[in-house]
């Protein structure tokens, strides 16, 4: 007969759970394996609430399993150490994001890229080797493989550093496989979320020229003035497009919404790339001809190593880099949830996990 959630494993946890596809997130006691030789036990202070939350919480995927503890935005303070762990120890400040386990021995884990291992395991909503489930950041211990943590710079902050975990690798890993870092090309970034202001910001550190691209003008001032792009698109005024024909060497597509993409590759140079990285539940429809005509090319890309994880932190903190964030406690989230679906925030909640779970809770 299967455990419970709270006696699966002997450690106490506590965080908050989506339960069935309405998403609504409550409280959820559950429980955290033991630290073994290779593990790191960390108190989480902050989580970044990714739309890849919103999503599963609503099981707009369809392979959602509840009751689900969200979060893989993940920034904390070591608290245990096994004793293979040589890297880390008590009280470093260490994040965890997508990611918690892989096979190790593949060909993909042998070059870094345990994010794209067949037996990579996510932070949440995901089955670990054991058998036993995994519950994410939304909560107040999680218990992680040394080899799935990173350090934080001392420089960055807790909370905007949060969804560099993944917004910034994200946006980072594509930008370095695709060779979109030469300084003075053109890289259109198109909607300014969570993942789309970090990519202004990363692309301006690289030396690129940055168009924001959105379908109204709302956010031109802020893109321009305060994030530090050099122009701004609205994808929505034909004339103001078609005077952008051709113009650009590269296109990050941060959409998550089923929406069409025959508009951004008519801006696109000869040879151009457009790599999308949102996840709409949908297919999205690829026009040929653009692609054929102008030897074009569409990709895709997901979260970064933890080689290339630790390599974007670094540069984000070299180059003063963190996510502009609302921090938010606990028991707001449903409210946020709320206002993501309508991309009501500039540009990423983060819960102040560590003063929102009180000790009463536990």
């Amino acid at each position: 007969m299967a455990k419970s959630p709270e006696e699966e494993h002997p450690h106490k946890a506590f965080g908050w759970a989506a339960k069935d596809t309405s998403g609504i997130l409550s409280p959820f006691h559950f429980s955290r394996r033991d630290n073994g030789v290779e593990d790191v036990t960390i108190k989480i202070l902050y989580c970044g609430v990714c739309h890849s939350d919103l999503h599963a919480a609503k099981n707009e995927w369809g392979f959602s399993r509840y009751p689900m503890v969200p979060g893989h935005e993940i920034v904390g303070l070591v608290t245990k150490t096994g004793s293979n762990v040589m890297k880390l120890k008590v009280d470093d400040r260490v994040g965890v994001g997508v990611m918690v386990n892989s096979c190790k021995s593949c060909e993909y884990c042998h070059q870094d890229l345990e994010n794209y291992c067949p037996q990579m395991i996510f932070t949440y909503n995901a089955q670990n080797h054991d058998g036993t489930r995994t519950y994410g950041g939304y909560s107040n211990t999680i218990v992680v493989d040394q080899h799935f943590v990173v350090r934080i710079p001392d420089s960055m902050p807790s909370d905007g550093c949060a969804p560099l975990l993944c917004a910034g690798i994200t946006v980072y890993s594509p930008m370095k496989y695709y060779g979109m870092t030469e300084p003075g090309k053109h890289l259109g970034i198109v909607g300014l979320g969570g993942l789309g202001h970090v990519a202004v910001k990363i692309g301006k550190a690289f030396g690129l020229k940055v168009t924001v691209i959105s379908s109204s003008s709302r956010k031109e001032r802020e893109a321009l003035d305060r994030l530090g792009a050099d122009s701004f698109l609205v994808s929505n005024d034909p004339a103001k497009m078609k005077a952008a024909f051709g113009t650009m060497d590269y296109i990050i597509d941060t959409v998550s919404a089923v929406h069409a993409l025959a508009p951004f590759l008519s801006l696109l140079k000869t040879n151009g790339k457009l790599v999308t990285l949102g996840l709409p539940e949908k297919p999205l429809e690829l026009p040929i001809f653009p692609l054929v005509l102008g030897r074009k090319l569409v990709g895709g890309s997901d979260v970064g190593g933890m080689k290339e994880t630790q390599e974007m932190l670094d540069f984000c903190a070299k180059h003063n880099i963190a996510a502009d964030v609302e921090v938010i406690q606990m028991d707001q989230i449903n409210t946020a949830m709320e206002r993501l679906a309508k991309s009501d925030v500039r540009y990423r909640f983060v819960i102040d996990v560590a003063n929102s779970l009180s000790q009463s809770q536990l």
